[in-house]
Parts: structure tokens; C-alpha cells; sequence
């Protein structure tokens, strides 16, 4: 198939191009069974997803401004300009709508669903505890970039909650790790041994606990490991980090991994980029073949195991 440098907002597949004229939005990475693919959206109810290939080129111009992409199927109705720097593309008002029925925020307190809790490993020293609908699976683990995991207990939401209270007050584990964190350790990780090892040291600890909910099951440590589906082993480290896109800005590379919404991305000066997903979101996003100018967006260095103030809850 031949390159359509013109149409094409993404080209994933080496030596393709999908043909996907005209301007779309991102609707960020979805990570299935089958490995991470981008969501875009154009219009009224029409999406498509381009599956992500290692090895891969990735490619796209940036127009417009950055408008607010609205709450919960709703658009904005101002269409409010939004930082571009932030990974959370929503207006105030449209935040606070979005939040309104979150699990995350707590604004589901009967939600009826089974839930389950995880220890989410990222690197050493780096386990948080977190939880997630049980019908999802483990996709939630890949969303965040968790290069391994165990499942801990399941149970009703507010079990569930009480639980990830009780390993922060009696371990320490957290509930939120950066990805300025996660992307500082990426390419520098340990063995799956240890990896493993770690995950099943804290989960021995979680369920010895006392005052673990009564009506949370608790589930015996069966460790997953991430990191050949993210493309990790062999990964060099980063030069640097995708800072904000900017009107006619252009991303283009060719993909080495994909952790959670983040692509690290090899360019044609010998970096090697990793660019947030989420800041593609509000943006109009038009084709650019590889060849176009590489990265020419704001790139800034990497902030080490300092948390950023801009990561959201998970």
C-alpha cells in the first residue's frame, strides 16, 4: 500500500498508511487484548482505530487551537480554548461534569458492579494499589502503564475502596504513581524474576493485614507481566518528552514501545521521544508522513522520580 502523505493522521503499520482524510481528534490509546491502537473521531459518530505496530511510523501535523472536548458524550458547549500543555483537554465546568459520575472521584458510591483490587508494579519501589471494574480485566493495568501486576481481593466498590485505604495507612502503598515516575524507569527495569517478586512481597504483606473487609475475597498473587507487550526489553532511554503541541506542529517517528498512554518514539535525528498521548486530545490532527520534519512541537527533558503536578488520578 502506498504512503498518502496528505489524508493520513497516524501510519502505524511499516510501510502503510490507513487513508483517513481530512482533520480528525484524537480519542487517545485503547489497549486490548490485542496490543494499544489510537481512537480517532471526526464528526458525528464516526471513529476509527489504528492499531499500534513496534517498529512502526507514526505521523501527524497539528491544526488549530485546542479546544475542550466536553463531558461524558456531551460536547463543550463554549468550545473553551484548554491548556496545551495539560493532559486533561476539558474546560472547569466540563471537568467537574465528567466527575460527577466517576468511580475514581467517588461519585458512584453504590455502583452495583463487582470490583476488583490490584497491585500495580511500574518499577522498583514503585507498587501502587488501585482498582477497577472486574468485567474490564486487566485492561485498566494497561491503560496506566503497569509493566506488571497481581490482582489482591474483589469485592462491592466500597469494600474495595476500604481496602486501598488499608494499604496506604498500613504499608505505605500509594494509590498514584506519576508517569514522570514511570517513564524515568522504563528503560533501566530489572528482571521479570524480581519484577514478580516484588509484586508478590506486598501482596503477602496486604492480605496478613488485619482489618481487611469482610466482605472483600482475597485472591491468591498471580503475577502478569507487561513488558514484552509495551515493547520494553531493549528500549533505550529518553532523550526527552513531548512538552505541549503546538498549532502546525509536527510529530513524526518511528514507535519503539507504548506504556500506558505514552509512546516512546525513535526520531530521525537519533532521539528517542516520548510523546503523551493525552496531549493529542482537543487538538485537529492532519497527516505527516516521517519525513516531514520529525518533531518540531516543544520537547523538554525528562523530570526524573519527581512527581508531576499535571498526571491525573491513576
Amino acid at each position: 500500500m502506498s504512503a498518502l502523505r496528505r489524508s493520513v493522521p497516524l501510519s502505524v503499520v511499516p510501510a502503510t498508511v490507513v487513508d483517513m482524510a481530512g482533520v480528525w481528534r484524537s480519542g487517545g490509546v485503547r489497549w486490548g487484548e490485542d496490543g494499544p491502537g489510537l481512537v480517532w473521531e471526526r464528526g458525528v459518530g464516526e471513529r476509527r482505530v489504528s492499531a499500534i505496530a513496534y517498529g512502526g511510523e507514526i505521523g501527524f501535523r497539528v491544526v488549530g487551537e485546542r479546544t475542550c472536548v466536553g463531558a461524558r458524550g456531551n460536547a463543550c458547549p463554549g468550545r473553551v480554548l484548554v491548556a496545551r500543555g495539560s493532559g486533561q483537554a476539558r474546560c472547569a465546568e466540563c471537568g467537574r461534569l465528567d466527575r460527577v459520575h466517576s468511580v475514581a472521584a467517588d461519585g458512584v458510591p453504590d455502583d452495583p458492579r463487582v470490583y476488583r483490587v490490584y497491585l500495580a508494579w511500574f518499577g522498583p519501589g514503585l507498587v501502587k494499589v488501585g482498582i477497577t471494574a472486574e468485567e474490564r480485566g486487566g485492561a485498566r493495568l494497561r491503560e496506566q502503564g503497569a509493566v506488571a501486576f497481581s490482582w489482591l481481593g474483589r469485592g462491592p466498590l466500597m469494600a474495595a475502596r476500604r481496602c486501598e485505604e488499608l494499604l496506604r495507612a498500613a504499608l505505605g502503598v500509594p494509590d498514584r504513581i506519576s508517569y514522570e515516575q514511570k517513564r524515568a524507569i522504563r528503560a533501566a527495569l530489572p528482571g521479570a524474576e524480581e519484577r514478580a517478586g516484588e509484586v508478590a512481597g506486598v501482596h503477602a504483606r496486604a492480605v496478613a493485614l488485619a482489618g481487611w473487609p469482610e466482605s472483600l475475597a482475597a485472591l491468591g498473587c498471580d503475577v502478569v507481566d507487561h513488558a514484552r507487550v509495551f515493547g520494553l526489553p531493549g528500549l533505550g532511554p529518553a532523550d526527552g518528552v513531548v512538552a505541549e503541541l503546538v498549532p502546525e506542529g509536527v510529530v513524526a517517528g518511528r514507535v519503539l514501545a507504548a506504556a500506558g498512554p505514552d509512546l516512546h518514539l525513535g526520531t530521525g535525528d537519533g532521539r528517542v521521544v516520548v510523546l503523551d498521548t493525552r496531549l493529542m486530545s482537543g487538538w485537529g490532527l492532519v497527516g505527516a508522513a516521517p519525513g516531514d520534519g520529525g518533531v518540531t512541537v516543544p520537547v523538554r527533558a525528562l523530570r526524573g522520580r519527581r512527581p508531576d503536578p499535571q498526571d491525573q488520578l491513576f
